[in-house]
């Protein structure tokens, strides 16, 4: 390193007002931090050959030019496929994400999902759209009955961990699979390895999927696992679009094999108009976006000085990420 505890950090590009203006701040902030905004290719090639950290999306031919780099940190919680590439999966480099900063946001939209189809919203809205009085005749006919429900929460990171407190809250009862969990968050009755899940499947009213996309979840769910599942259940998936398999999900919703599914995230997106998820019945779909909120950028740029400050005085990273498994 250039000093005692100074370093390079680059921005790469593309810059907005709002990286911009992150750079700034940290600048100011962080004494030891030497920022270097990156307007373009040429100087992102330049300024990252000495810089020994890095925010944003770092191409093979980049890393390649980085002589001193030991820490980069990614530009979002889970980013697309091929970020993690295997040149810097195989690099010395630390990468850091920003997750959790969705938990409180996307944990309300799952309950918003979960509330829905327990209360028979799917139902009742398109009735509303062709101004229909209709409901079932028998009182609890159209009803989940939530105290005497049960959710398996697939991958009870933050957001999952979030999602479990919040339906414990309702009185359900939470099942929930994790890769390195090994302690029950609260709210969680039972925490079981993701190879558990084919066994809790058939246990479940609600699956709701919030594991990121990675080699070992890319289409993990697919025709043979709705089967398992109860025809009176939910499928909920708000984590990558691309662990789910579409033409799975439309083929069990058509056979009945489950009661219905609510997205927010899609193997193609948007989602082409053609698509028949768009018209069929017990069919809940947002465009991508369960994660909006207010103070995400706050949010952002104080895992950014964290680690800023963490780097310069040698401690352990916030939020780092086991680049093989891509989170």
């Amino acid at each position: 390193m250039s000093g005692a505890n100074s370093f390079k950090f680059v921005m790469l590009p593309p810059q907005s007002g709002t990286t911009r203006d992150w750079a700034r701040r940290l600048a100011a902030e962080v004494p030891e931090a030497r920022v270097v905004v990156a307007e373009d290719a040429d100087t992102a090639a330049r300024e990252i050959v000495d810089a020994e950290a890095a925010f944003g999306w770092l191409g093979k031919d980049l890393l390649a030019k980085a002589k001193q780099l030991r820490w980069l940190q990614a530009p979002q919680a889970a980013p697309a496929a091929g970020y993690y590439y295997p040149e810097l999966v195989a690099h010395p480099v630390a990468v850091t994400n920003f997750r959790e900063i969705f938990n409180d946001h996307i944990g309300a939209h799952i309950l918003a999902f979960v509330l829905a189809f327990a209360r028979g919203l799917h139902v009742y809205i398109p009735q509303q759209l062709r101004r229909e009085w209709k409901k079932s005749p028998v009182e609890s006919g159209d009803v989940v009955h939530l105290p005497e429900a049960t959710a398996l929460v697939v991958g009870v990171g933050g957001i999952g961990g979030e999602a479990a407190r919040l339906l414990a809250a309702f009185g359900v009862t939470v099942l929930a699979t994790d890769a390195r969990r090994t302690t029950k968050p609260e709210g969680v009755a039972e925490l079981h390895r993701p190879e558990a899940l084919d066994d809790l499947l058939p246990r479940a009213d609600f699956v709701i999927l919030t594991v990121p996309h990675t080699p070992a979840t890319e289409g993990f769910f697919n025709r043979a696992r709705f089967k398992r599942m109860k025809p009176t259940a939910f499928f909920i998936n708000i984590g990558r679009g691309m662990t789910t398999k579409l033409g799975d999900l439309v083929a069990a919703l058509q056979a009945g094999e489950i009661a219905g599914a609510a997205l927010d995230v899609y193997e193609q997106e948007p989602l082409p108009p053609e698509h028949p998820l768009w018209t069929l019945p017990n069919v809940l779909l947002t465009p991508h976006m369960a994660g909006h909120g207010p103070y995400l950028n706050d949010r952002r740029f104080e895992i950014m000085i964290d680690n800023c400050r963490a780097f310069a005085a040698g401690r352990a990273l916030r939020n780092a990420v086991d680049k093989a498994s891509w989170y």
